[in-house]
């Protein structure tokens, strides 16, 4: 299992990169956000998937869950949102000071190739 979590992060990654190199600033966004998920998938199958019980005081149980992994997933869930919003607000604000979402455009460069 965790070889296959492993190819679907590599997966996440090479698409994130793909849409981060294209002109339009909508595909940079989404790539981003794609690599955070990849980021994510990647952070748990480093944990390795195990199996057991909730890590309760009261459990009596012969293997635990490390709950250290699920919570720095979280935090990077958190953190990768409010970076989606602010790309999201820079790039609509973008928008609407120039009219355009390339960022060939952007560059107030006259040669397009």
């Amino acid at each position: 299992m965790e070889i296959l979590m492993s190819v679907i992060a590599g997966i996440l990654f090479m698409t994130g990169t793909y849409m981060v190199l294209s002109k339009n600033m909508i595909r940079i966004i989404i790539g981003t956000a794609i690599i955070s998920h990849g980021a994510h998938v990647l952070l748990l199958t480093m944990a390795g998937l195990k199996t057991g019980a909730p890590p309760l005081l009261g459990l009596e149980a012969s293997t635990y869950t490390d709950p250290l992994p699920q919570a720095l997933i979280l935090t990077a869930i958190v953190i990768s949102f409010g970076v989606t919003s602010f790309f999201i607000v820079l790039g609509y604000r973008a928008y609407k000071e120039t009219g355009t979402d390339d960022t060939e455009k952007l560059r107030g460069t006259d040669s397009y190739d």
